[in-house]
């Protein structure tokens, strides 16, 4: 299987779609897309204040709680407590979604797919589990905590570093820590 690795100190923050925050792109799709014509994207947010989130008609999306004791998103009206961590949450990108810290600064990890396009599904991996990258899909894996290993080549990976495995083979990882890990799959005919 191809892996290409990422590692967290490489990334160069940016900020947001709407000019609210800092986010720091782990990968996209294609290679180098802007906000408005992605497939997919997954980053991570330092998020200091609560606020609007960006539109994003036509996308689906996928929020973690990595650090930080949580917010509540107000999603097209209804309130949703993000205070575990490692617990995903999904709604859509069109929604009218507002943020509310909780009791200060958070660290997020976001998947946006383009849902005429992709299908997303983020599995959080705890210590001691060794785990099979499903076959047939593009699969990221990020470190949430801790470290992991990679597959026979024994690639470690630290905190937030993050590995795209993209010809579909699968791959094995060893957790030492929590690993969450995308699968994103093309929808049938695309």
């Amino acid at each position: 299987m191809t892996a290409q690795i990422l590692r967290a100190e490489d990334r160069t923050p940016g900020p947001w779609k709407n000019g609210g925050g800092m986010t720091s792109e782990i990968a996209v799709h294609p290679r180098d897309a802007a906000a408005g014509d992605f497939v997919w994207r997954v980053s991570i947010a330092d998020v200091a204040s609560g606020g609007a989130f960006s539109a994003f008609p036509g996308v689906d999306r996928i929020i973690t709680l990595v650090d930080g004791p949580g917010m509540t998103l107000t999603v097209d009206g209804v309130a949703r407590q993000v205070d575990a961590p490692y617990e995903p949450f999904a709604f859509s990108g069109d929604a009218v979604t507002e943020c509310r810290l909780l009791d200060g600064p958070i660290v997020d990890f976001n998947v946006m797919v383009r849902r005429s396009e992709m299908t997303a599904r983020v599995r959080v991996v705890r210590a001691g589990a060794s785990v099979r990258a499903a076959a047939g899909t593009c699969v990221l894996a990020i470190v949430l905590d801790g470290s992991a290993a990679l597959g026979q080549a024994d690639i470690r990976l630290g905190r937030l570093d993050a590995v795209l495995l993209s010809d579909g083979d699968g791959d094995s990882f060893t957790v030492d820590g929590v690993l969450a890990i995308v699968d994103l799959e093309r929808l049938s005919g695309r």
